[in-house]
């Protein structure tokens, strides 16, 4: 029999999610007001298809990013360089003369649109206030929400939800189910709780137990009894800007502090009423 399900797993390497961090975060700060970079955006999120959507209207506002010349424009598609404006004055004299213009080219990750060819004609509509403009599309689909405006720390959520969720294959497992972390490192632990359980199943069944069995079963007996206490005594409330993963994560682990405190079982209940009076409302970060 494999030993995979006897060596009980380690702890979550913050060292290792500090680099991940700090190397986003600097991709972000030496591009300040330029556009979202494609090929970024598709390695942490982990895009691995694609769908061909043909020719349809897109919303020029969504167009937020730019496949390659990131440099090239600002956050708003204004050129950057001066063969870029000449090109967009020339734009500019094609339509003053009826020209029709050819669609654009672009790439879509959730409700974001990245150019792929036709920078200029969107500079062009961006500028002229135009609504909607008309578009060669291809999705690459994501099982995270990508929206505009999205912010170097909210995009470093969603690669690490786009791994969370690569990994447990949970969409998939049930897709009912809702996981959204708040805060950074929050995906790991939810992982590590994953491994642990995976790790005592093993130990309880004799047998070693394959990974996508430990995610339904966790999910199933773990996480939605915490997340159904959390709903009837109505905790978020008290965790304005915080999710349900959040506060399942800050219970567990306080349920294990109260644990070992008493040196004896602790019902979920008490654990999470326990939580809301240290905690609640009085602090907004954890």
């Amino acid at each position: 029999m494999s030993s995979d399900f006897r060596e009980k797993p380690s702890r979550f390497d913050s060292a290792r999610f500090r680099a991940f961090w700090t190397a986003l975060a600097g991709l972000f700060a030496r591009r300040p007001g330029l556009l979202l970079p494609f090929d970024e955006v598709a390695e942490k999120l982990r895009l691995r298809s694609s769908l061909y959507r043909g020719v349809r209207p897109v919303e020029v506002e969504k167009i937020a990013g730019s496949v390659g010349r990131t440099h090239d424009f600002d956050e708003n598609f204004r050129p950057l360089r001066p063969e870029g404006r000449e090109r967009v004055a020339r734009i500019r004299q094609a339509l003053r003369q009826g020209e029709m213009l050819p669609p654009v080219q672009l790439y879509q990750v959730g409700q974001v649109y990245f150019v792929l060819d036709g920078h200029h004609r969107v500079a062009v509509a961006r500028e002229q206030g135009q609504e909607y403009i008309d578009a060669e599309v291809i999705e690459l689909p994501t099982p995270v929400t990508l929206e505009t405006g999205v912010s170097p720390e909210e995009l470093i959520l969603k690669a690490e939800q786009a791994g969370f969720l690569e990994q447990t294959a949970l969409k998939a497992l049930r897709p009912e189910a809702h996981l959204e972390a708040s805060e950074p490192g929050l995906y790991d632990v939810l992982l590590e709780h994953i491994s642990v359980h995976r790790y005592y199943m093993g130990l309880e069944e004799g047998r070693e137990v394959a990974w996508e069995e430990a995610v339904a079963h966790w999910y199933d007996h773990v996480y939605l009894p915490i997340v159904e206490v959390i709903r009837e005594q109505k905790v978020l409330d008290h965790f304005p800007g915080h999710t349900e993963a959040d506060l399942y994560v800050w219970v567990m682990d306080h349920r294990y502090f109260l644990i070992q405190e008493a040196g004896g079982e602790i019902p979920p209940e008490e654990a999470s009423d326990d939580f809301v009076r240290r905690f609640g409302k009085h602090r907004s970060r954890r």
